[in-house]
């Protein structure tokens, strides 16, 4: 089974999802960070260039090149790059450096200090990392500023040993620079723990007066007179702020998760499908629509998940094939068996399954056989680019296939064009979910689209091609 992810560079830098401010805070870290060390390289390679230490000279050249390179990214918004070749090649830099910077009985070695600078700001930047990044990389940082802190290990040489009026210059330069950006990146972090809180409240408060909406999106088949037929809609969850106005999810969803709000929240997005779903019921039109509601997979972990989900179907008195549950591959990381048993009681209580996201990160086909599921949604990371690349071409068809070898109900998401509608339409895909049909609705505007059905739109011109002799991955 291909898959597809992005790469580990071309992601942003994961912050505080609900502020821009965070992430504007980082890029003026770096580009303050890569500046001070493009003028200490160029600084002090200038000096030992006049004194002819060649061997200086090259080590503040190499600092000079690291912190060019990390601007060049900064600007450039690859964030994630430049953080990351700061972080490692300053490292291996500052280390060489301390090695040369050997403390005397007048002036003490200072080099260290900017390990300490590395290792504060790496646990700022890389705080939503895997553990290498979050943890061992600023303990590494930590452990050699240590070491060389507490002794005079370093170059015997007097050649390459940096003169004694640099060298108490450079005490000062040192810590100067180290105590200022230090000082940066706890200001940072006071500033995103401020906005944690607030936000945290904020949702809080957003649970208790109401302030949470659901759009609807709908999701379309051909009816066979060239028309669209509203088959469904997926609730997307919206935070209407009294102060900054529509929120989508993405800049609020990580953090409900980190602080456990998810599954108040998800509890209220599953009763509010139900009582709408409830109200389609009574009305001809509206009575054989599904609803699709995102599950997280924090919240189906809960151990009273299923009871609840049970409860509140049967509360509303809805039919339950109508609510259709859509789970992430995140999901399937962890105690499978667990996973499974939840999801073969939900589907035996009538309840519609769907995976989405399969092929964007655990995929298996072997996950695939076991979990009981009605519906698989192609990913829209495969429809964005299916005109033009040939792998995701050959996901799109296996995926075709595979759901109509299990029997499984398709249907792809983040459809934008006509050429994709009817690439997706040639090769066996039924239903289509995006914004060349619709973006996601208030309720009195979607129930306006399902009385007047979109026609289903019609490619123009030739439907561009892959580029030949790009390999496919299969």
């Amino acid at each position: 089974m291909p898959v597809r992810r992005p790469t580990f560079f071309s992601r942003p830098l994961p912050g505080l999802d609900a502020s821009d401010k965070h992430r504007r805070r980082v890029t003026l870290l770096l580009l303050f960070g890569s500046s001070i060390v493009i003028a200490l390289g160029l600084g002090w390679g200038t000096y030992y260039l006049l004194k002819a230490k060649w061997v200086l000279l090259a080590m503040d050249a190499a600092l000079a090149s690291v912190g060019m390179a990390a601007l060049a990214c900064t600007l450039t918004n690859r964030t994630r790059l430049a953080a990351l070749l700061s972080a490692h090649a300053l490292l291996v830099v500052i280390s060489l450096i301390c090695y040369f910077d050997v403390p005397d009985v007048g002036v003490p070695r200072s080099a260290h200090m900017h390990l300490l600078t590395l290792a504060a700001a790496s646990f700022l930047l890389f705080r939503r990392e895997n553990t290498y990044l979050r943890v061992v990389l600023p303990l590494i940082c930590f452990a050699v500023a240590l070491f060389y802190a507490g002794s005079d290990f370093g170059v015997t040489n007097p050649d390459y040993i940096p003169p004694p009026e640099a060298r108490e210059i450079s005490v000062w330069i040192n810590n100067a620079s180290c105590f200022f950006t230090i000082a940066m990146v706890l200001v940072i972090m006071q500033a995103d723990v401020t906005a944690r809180n607030a936000i945290e409240d904020d949702m809080r408060t957003a649970l208790a007066q109401g302030h949470f909406t659901l759009h609807y999106q709908p999701q379309v088949r051909e009816d066979g007179h060239g028309h669209g037929q509203v088959i469904g809609a997926e609730a997307l969850l919206r935070w209407d702020h009294p102060q900054r106005g529509m929120i989508l999810p993405g800049k609020f969803i990580s953090l409900a998760e980190e602080t456990g709000l998810i599954v108040p929240i998800g509890d209220w997005v599953l009763r509010k499908a139900c009582t709408q779903l409830a109200e389609w019921a009574g009305h001809p039109r509206t009575a054989a629509l599904t609803l699709s509601v995102n599950v997280s997979a924090s919240q189906f972990r809960q151990p009273d998940f299923v009871p609840q989900v049970l409860d509140i179907v049967q509360r509303s008195g809805i039919d339950p094939s109508r609510l259709k549950l859509e789970l992430t591959e995140s999901l399937l990381v962890k105690d499978m068996d667990e996973v499974v048993r939840k999801m073969a009681e939900l589907r035996a209580r009538g309840l519609a399954l769907s995976l989405d996201d399969f092929g964007t990160g655990y995929s298996s086909l072997n996950y695939l056989k076991r979990l009981p599921i009605d519906q698989l949604k192609i990913d829209q990371s495969f429809v964005r680019d299916l005109l033009n690349d040939p792998n995701d071409m050959a996901i799109v068809r296996t995926l075709v296939s595979l759901g109509q070898s299990l029997n499984l109900m398709l249907i792809a998401e983040g459809v934008e064009t006509a050429e994709q509608l009817a690439w997706l339409r040639e090769n066996g895909c039924p239903a289509y979910q995006g914004f060349l049909f619709s973006k996601p609705l208030p309720i009195d505007l979607f129930e306006k689209l399902v009385a007047t059905p979109p026609t289903m739109p019609v490619a123009q011109g030739p439907r561009p091609r892959p580029a030949a002799g790009k390999p496919v991955v299969v």
